[in-house]
This record gives structure tokens, sequence and C-alpha cells, in this order.
């Protein structure tokens, strides 16, 4: 439970980098708070992350036939692309029925999209992120939380769980 809360928030926060450097750096629009709540994260790259490693996890971790060798990464892509891309949806229609709306841009404007909530482009970016995550960050991170002794472990779990639920109180209570 604390290994996968610590997992959640990582990537939470590695979300909102994402988000924030396209808005500046990509899109040059400018910086704006790109998660619904007041810190530096987005929830719904964390649950991302989750569900890619309870749908993928095995997969990643059993030894595949040399021919599969080469169309693992390919088939992970497509995973990752639609577990993300229904999360989306799900969450914009979640949020649309607590908030009135869903926090960020509407699609519209992609070639390809479904009712402005997910397109083709951001969801072919989520697998690609799938697979860097799976393969590349994931490994990474498992090592970095299993250098961890049970005890730091759990007081970096308890100080993160209690600011992200305080977090969570005060934007229901300001927000909704």
């Amino acid at each position: 439970m604390q290994t996968y809360f610590l997992y959640f928030l990582l990537y939470a926060v590695l979300g909102w980098l994402y988000e924030v450097f396209l808005e500046v750096v990509v899109y040059r629009w400018g910086y704006s708070d790109r998660g619904v709540l007041f810190g530096p994260y987005c929830p719904v790259y964390g649950v991302g992350a989750l569900a890619f490693l309870w749908c993928f996890g095995w997969l990643m971790r059993t030894r595949e036939p040399r021919w599969l060798r080469w169309a693992k990464p390919f088939l992970m892509f497509l995973g990752c692309m639609a577990v993300a891309t229904a999360i989306e949806l799900a969450t914009s229609y979640a949020l649309e029925s607590l908030t009135g709306s869903w926090p960020w841009q509407t699609y519209v404007n992609y070639s390809i999209h479904f009712q402005g909530r997910i397109a083709l482009s951001p969801s072919i970016r989520f697998g690609l992120g799938g697979v860097l995550f799976l393969y590349i960050v994931q490994p990474l991170w498992e090592r970095l939380v299993g250098c961890l002794s049970g005890t730091v472990r759990s007081v970096v779990f308890w100080t993160a769980l209690t600011g992200f639920l305080v977090d969570c109180a005060v934007t229901a209570a300001t927000r909704l």
C-alpha cells in the first residue's frame, strides 16, 4: 500500500511537470495551474501509472519467447494508449459531474477527437509515455523505493499522504 501510494504521488507530480512543460515550453501559452488540486500534481497521471502497473506489470516481468520480444513494446504502446485514453475520458465525465467542467483544454481543434474530451494525438503521446514509464522510469523508481528502509518509507508515506489528504480536503472545501 505504501509503495503504491508513493508510485501514485511520484507520477502525479511528473504528470504535473509534463503538463506545465507542454504549456510553457512547447505551446508557449504561459504558466497556469494544471492540476485540480492545490499541490503540484495531477492525480490522473498517478492513476494512469497505477493502471499501467496493474494491467501490464505482469507482462513486463515475464520472459517472453524471442518472437514476442520485438512485438512486446508495440503491444505495450497500444495497451497504454487504450488504458490512458479510457482514464482520461472517464475522468472528464467525473470532473464534469462534480465541478461542471473538466480542467484541461478541450480537444475540439484536434483533427480526430471524441466530444473534445479525448483525441488521437494525446492518446499516442500517452502510449509513448506509458512505454517510457514501463521500460525506463518505473524500474528506476522501484530501485529507489526499494533502497529505503521500512521506517524511512513509512515516514515518507505518512507525510506525503497527510499532505495529499489535506490538499484534497482544502480543495473540496474551496473549489467544489
